[in-house]
């Protein structure tokens, strides 16, 4: 949940309150929309970048 509440803000400048009152399908559905505009903005880095949500999950 951390790393899709960070994704969110840091691109579209939200705050964590605002992220954190979305569910979990509604976040995951906007950490998809960042991604595909990231991947349409850089076409050059398609393949070498991954998505949000194909990252693995860190542990602490």
């Amino acid at each position: 949940m951390y790393k899709e509440m960070s994704f969110i803000s840091y691109y579209f400048h939200w705050s964590s309150e605002e992220v954190l009152a979305m569910d979990h399908v509604t976040r995951r559905r906007w950490c998809r929309e960042i991604s595909a505009i990231n991947q349409e903005l850089a076409p050059s880095k398609q393949g070498k970048e991954k998505s949000i949500l194909e990252m693995k999950p860190t542990r602490r």
